[in-house]
């Protein structure tokens, strides 16, 4: 026990410590738990352990608990283009081109080959999401089709391994596998569709009732692992039966609230699972076989990069397909768990299963980087005119979900601005160059410091804390502007000003159809700013004033 602990304190010491060297230079924290996964089996002689395998796993499953949260069943059906069509075209083509890529590289039969090559066609889940939901990209164009083609990537998860059960048993028993896996999955369907509509809302009534936090969080972590193993009980993956009782959740008016309780579980768990994906670098198995990892590691990345941007470039736009491609191109997390059932399974040797091994945690650790770069890459092909019909964020957020405390002086008639980025420090210009009276709410420091340079009114503070918006005096404003890029941020900051109930006039920009329908309960108060009309009247105004002074040039 003694040892234990002392492993877990270095453990915890190395996490903060790299992570906080990282940051000062801008590289993700995925990396920070990546290296002290390295560190720690390189000081402990620990490699990836089945039961700090089995709680890490547990870091996707809250990850895709609260994408569900954020995508119900009407959001689901709004991006079924992107799920059903664009995630099958890629899972096939990407699986077949990696499938006879296996056969050349590995000499392994085709049984092996086709799984080991649809296993490569999957993407990481956890790294991708993650850094999306952080930066504020997964509610840009290219975001959701990352998104919707990595949830039919968790669901073919289910056929994959399925194939894996079927390859390995008598022919004569391969339908009646088909037949039980297909009642299996009708059955689960039914009964978290049951709950969900029948007996969480009114059970989550009765713990908001109670007016106790501890029961609240509770009750919501009893949900996701409840699902999860309901799911893992019928033979599918975790992470599948906690996505669909998030769908189901966010059905019901606790979801915002349930979201923010869950953001540390999820955060704490995630950093568990990057420190198994550290542990499982071998470095022998890299230095005696490094050509061929380089060489697997290239042809993948190019082999799914290309066929990825192939497709969507017909559908879509080149820079939202270069972006998709980019961010999808790696290899995920549940192809380490696919290559672990070959080794158990015998259908593939332990040396190709290491080489493939240190092909996806490399492919993993390189993400990161990417993702951070992706935009300055595809801003780099397209010409200057597209600028404009896409916010650009390339600078990672900090999330603070602590509240702060601000002072702010008494304000009477002014306007509350949540979110100093960009379009916040614009529409500040604006209203000082007007003499209108405001307070700027953001919760990036080096954003409020940069504010405080400029002598501007901003305060640090988390605007979807209903706290932050009683000191901003939001009951005596003119109005509140939601000047954050991030949909769900401005959706949670909306909610938050409606539940207080002062029926703040309140200003809102959204980017499309799917975006505006978050809004239309919200009422008479509450304001939408379509982003492209606003830009569009800004550009004509400016042009029109151009011809005025034409014209009396002229004159």
């Amino acid at each position: 026990m003694d040892n234990i602990i002392y492993i877990f304190v270095i453990t915890a010491g190395c996490a903060v410590l790299f992570n906080l060297i990282f940051r000062r230079y801008g590289i993700p924290t995925i990396i920070g738990y990546i290296a002290t996964g390295i560190l720690i089996s390189q000081l402990f002689g620990l490699k990836n352990n089945h039961d700090l395998s089995f709680v890490a796993e547990f870091g996707i499953v809250f990850l895709m608990f609260t994408i569900g949260l954020e995508f119900s069943i009407k959001h689901l059906m709004s991006m079924k283009k992107y799920v059903f069509i664009y995630g099958p075209i890629q899972v096939f083509a990407t699986g077949f081109a990696c499938s006879i890529l296996s056969v050349y590289i590995f000499d392994i039969d085709i049984k092996s080959a086709i799984i080991i090559g649809f296993a490569l066609s999957l993407s990481s889940t956890a790294i991708v999401l993650k850094t999306l939901n952080d930066n504020g990209h997964i509610s840009k164009r290219y975001g959701r089709k990352v998104l919707g083609i990595l949830l039919f990537q968790d669901i073919a998860v289910i056929p994959l391994l399925l194939m894996i059960d079927i390859f390995n048993v008598e022919d004569g028993a391969v339908s009646s596998l088909i037949f039980t896996s297909m009642v299996s999955a009708v059955i689960l369907i039914v009964i978290l569709y049951f709950i969900g509509k029948y007996i969480l809302s009114r059970v989550l009534y009765l713990v908001v009732s109670a007016n106790s936090k501890e029961i609240f969080i509770t009750t919501i972590l009893f949900t996701v692992i409840g699902s999860s193993f309901l799911a893992h009980y019928f033979g599918f993956s975790y992470s599948l039966g906690a996505f669909i009782a998030g769908m189901l959740i966010a059905e019901t008016q606790y979801k915002h609230q349930i979201e923010t309780d869950l953001i540390p579980f999820r955060d704490l768990l995630l950093g568990l699972f990057f420190i198994t994906v550290g542990m499982q670098i071998n470095f022998n198995v890299i230095a005696n076989n490094l050509f061929i990892i380089a060489l697997v590691l290239i042809t993948v990345l190019i082999i799914k990069a290309l066929i990825i941007y192939l497709f969507l470039m017909i559908l879509t736009r080149k820079k939202v397909a270069l972006k998709a491609a980019l961010s999808l191109a790696q290899v995920g997390e549940f192809a380490l768990a696919i290559f672990t059932l070959l080794s158990v399974k015998g259908m593939a040797d332990d040396k190709t299963l290491q080489i493939l091994t240190a092909v996806v945690v490399i492919s993993m650790v390189l993400t990161p980087f990417i993702l951070k770069n992706v935009s300055k890459i595809a801003d780099s092909m397209e010409e200057q005119d597209e600028l404009m019909q896409e916010v650009v964020t390339t600078k990672e957020q900090d999330e603070i979900e602590e509240l702060v405390n601000i002072d702010i002086p008494e304000y009477k008639n002014h306007f509350v601005v949540c979110g100093y980025g960009k379009l916040g420090r614009e529409i500040v210009r604006q209203l000082k160059a007007k003499g209108c009276s405001y307070i700027a709410l953001e919760n990036d420091l080096n954003l409020v410091e940069r504010g405080k340079n400029s002598r501007d009114n901003v305060y640090y503070g988390n605007a979807i804390q209903k706290t932050t918006l009683e000191k901003a005096h939001i009951k005596n404003c003119i109005a509140t502007i939601i000047a954050v890029s991030n949909e769900q941020k401005s959706e949670l900051i909306a909610n938050s000003i409606k539940n207080l109930g002062y029926d703040v006039n309140t200003i809102i920009r959204f980017a499309d159809t799917i975006e505006k329908g978050l809004y239309t309960d919200f009422g008479d108060h509450f304001y939408l700013i379509k982003e492209r009309e606003a830009v569009a009247k800004a550009i004509i105004s400016k042009a029109l004033k151009c011809k005025i002074n034409n014209d009396l040039n002229q004159g």
